[in-house]
């Protein structure tokens, strides 16, 4: 799974948008998974094989986020 981090540098905003235009999220899927990283700093954003974690990783490494991959172990 791919999961964003808390940050002090980007706004939520911001952060909103990337996940919708990332991910083709809807605004309040966004917005929700925003306020998660925000209020308990991280949230899981994606899930699946490695290589799409891999590349969700860099894409939001481009887009200025903290972001990491974790196996699923559930």
């Amino acid at each position: 799974m791919t999961i964003v981090w808390d940050d002090p540098v980007n706004l939520m905003h911001y952060v909103t948008y990337v996940f919708q235009k990332l991910f083709g999220y809807s605004k309040a899927k966004a917005t929700d998974l925003m306020m998660k990283v925000h209020s308990e700093g991280k949230a899981v954003v994606s899930s699946g094989s490695r290589d799409k974690m891999e590349a969700d990783v860099r894409r939001l490494h481009a887009a200025g986020l903290w972001a990491t991959m974790q196996r699923d172990d559930t």
